[in-house]
């Protein structure tokens, strides 16, 4: 499949990271299970944001099994399953990078994580390009959130002045008018408006921005545009965050083993994929 497919949000193989924390939400006053504190109150662990990122995380290891199971030993059982979740993929994807959004008001540098997380998605593009050619990833969601995270510690303190309402309407107007730009324009989700010059889809220099020629190939593929607007949406709903302005009901453990996954995602994202390859291949060595 071309990341034609997976440009709307595919969570294919290999090392998603998402340094997040949950989607906040600004206090309202007429919204009664809101409260408010006259002096922000010290950070509490947003509990129900830990199960929310868990569950993401255990969706995308399990969805991965089945891809990489249906690679290897060409199962139909898992090919089956895996056409079943697909639909799911862009909803994860949105969730794990907009919660990354959120998480860059907590951060002390953006640019410092942006630079570091950089780093490691470049390792990430050497790897699967040396040891798994088949199956390179040129701009994943590293890329994406590095890149994303750069962009925020340059802007923030511009960004924070611009009204939450304006704000979200503008990130949502973005994804929408940028979300068909790999077809060659934008518009209004996949009615054109502006049409692109063909002479920019002959190469693929500008696959970060999605656009890409048609033989351009990325197993992970999360381009900047449309995806760059989830990412700023999070960070403007975000801001309340560090105010301290949440539902008292988010900060209840109800489901202690998702949030457990949710709080060590980091260390999920990068082992779970490998261990999964090996397992896989033992499976294959076995069955010859």
């Amino acid at each position: 499949m071309r990341p034609n497919a997976r440009a709307a949000g595919s969570l294919r193989i290999l090392y998603h990271i998402s340094d997040s924390l949950g989607i906040l939400v600004k206090e309202m006053t007429f919204l009664k299970f809101f409260h408010k504190k006259s002096d922000p109150p010290a950070y509490r662990r947003i509990h129900l944001m830990d199960e929310l990122r868990g569950f993401a995380v255990f969706c995308m290891v399990f969805y991965h099994a089945f891809y990489t199971l249906s690679f290897l030993l060409n199962w139909q059982w898992c090919k089956d399953l895996l056409n079943f979740f697909r639909p799911a993929e862009p909803w994860f994807a949105g969730l794990f990078i907009f919660i990354s959004g959120i998480a860059s008001n907590l951060s002390r540098s953006n640019l410092k994580r942006g630079v570091r997380l950089l780093a490691v998605a470049l390792v990430v593009s050497a790897v699967t390009i040396l040891v798994v050619p088949s199956e390179p990833i040129y701009f994943g969601i590293l890329h994406l959130l590095s890149v994303a995270m750069i962009l925020v510690g340059l802007t923030k303190k511009w960004l924070d002045k611009v009204p939450a309402w304006i704000g979200l309407t503008v990130c949502a107007a973005g994804f929408l008018f940028t979300m068909y730009i790999y077809r060659g324009f934008l518009g209004v989700a996949s009615i054109p408006l502006i049409p692109l010059p063909r002479s920019w889809y002959t190469t693929d220099w500008l696959m970060p921005l999605g656009i890409y020629s048609p033989s351009f190939f990325s197993s992970d593929y999360f381009p900047i545009f449309p995806w760059l607007f989830v990412f700023l949406g999070g960070t403007i709903l975000g801001r309340f965050a560090s105010q301290g302005k949440f539902p008292a009901f988010t900060y209840r453990s109800r489901i202690p083993p998702l949030a457990f996954l949710g709080r060590h995602a980091l260390v999920v994202y990068v082992l779970h994929q490998p261990i999964i390859y090996g397992i896989g291949m033992l499976i294959q060595f076995f069955m010859r």
